[in-house]
This record gives structure tokens, C-alpha cells and sequence, in this order.
């Protein structure tokens, strides 16, 4: 089974949670069972194929112009590319430190892999004789969803 897919009380997808959250949600009394599966019970509840909440859940940050800055965001924008040296990147490195006032923005970071992110340490990429390979830029949400799926190719804009 893939998941119990949750629907908001005007009946738009908002998610999918495992079977065993479901039925925390179903305890909690949040949620009540859309469909089941006729056969199935786990205790007094129908083993759940679809949820729809009891209170509705806003979801106007979905419809915002742009993504709201995450290190995770980042990494997918970035491919999971070093900005520096093009190798695996871990972390996120601030192009203007956090210690000299930088910021955490689209703008302000890039993708980096440890070993670039000690050695431009509390500089700037110039200070460091470092080149990006990249510009950093902001993402729009299709572009953060297409870098998240499984064999999704480089966003370039």
C-alpha cells in the first residue's frame, strides 16, 4: 500500500500519510473515513483508502508567487550540486556569511559540499578566489517539484 490519501473538507487532495498515521488521525477524531477497504479492520476502524479532515486546513502558502526559502529548497534548486566544484554537495553555504550579515535567501546561497564550505570559510566566494559555477537564483514551485522527482533533469533559467 502506497499511503491513505487526505482530503480537505472541500475535497482537494492535500496529501497522503501512511496507514498508521491514519488511524492517529482517526483516534484523534481529525479525519473520518471517506473510503476503505469493505474487508479490512485494524480494531474498530475500516483499514482507510481515503480521509477527508473534519476542519478545513488553508492552503494559500501552496498558491505564493515563490517557495519560501529552506535549506532543503536549496539543495533541490541546486541539484544536490556543489556550487564551487560541481561534486555532491551536504550543506548550504552563504555567499555573504551570516557572521558579516548575510542573509538566508534564494540569493544569498548556494548548494555546497563540506570541503569548499570550510575553505571559503567566513569570506566572501571573491575573498576566497572562489568561482561560482552558477548564479544562485529564485526557484518557482514547479521548478522545486521538478527537482525533487526521481530522475528529474537540471532547471536552468
Amino acid at each position: 500500500m502506497s499511503g491513505v490519501v487526505v482530503l480537505n473538507t472541500d475535497n482537494t487532495a492535500l496529501h497522503t500519510v501512511s496507514v498508521q498515521h491514519a488511524i492517529r488521525m482517526l483516534v484523534r477524531e481529525v479525519a473520518i473515513v471517506e473510503e476503505a477497504h469493505a474487508d479490512r479492520m485494524i480494531g474498530p476502524y475500516p483499514w482507510p483508502v481515503v480521509l477527508r479532515l473534519v476542519r478545513y486546513v488553508k492552503t494559500a502558502f501552496r498558491y505564493a508567487r515563490t517557495p519560501a526559502w529552506s535549506k532543503r529548497g536549496v539543495l533541490r534548486r541546486d541539484r544536490h550540486s556543489c556550487g564551487y566544484c560541481g561534486g555532491p554537495a551536504q550543506t548550504v553555504d552563504h555567499l555573504l556569511p551570516q557572521s558579516r550579515g548575510g542573509r538566508n535567501t534564494w540569493l544569498n546561497t548556494v548548494a555546497a559540499c563540506s570541503r569548499c564550505n570550510h575553505r571559503k570559510a567566513n569570506r566572501t566566494p571573491e575573498e576566497a578566489g572562489m568561482v561560482l559555477r552558477t548564479r544562485p537564483r529564485v526557484p518557482t514551485w514547479k521548478q522545486i517539484q521538478a527537482a525533487a522527482a526521481p530522475g528529474a533533469r537540471i532547471l536552468r533559467s
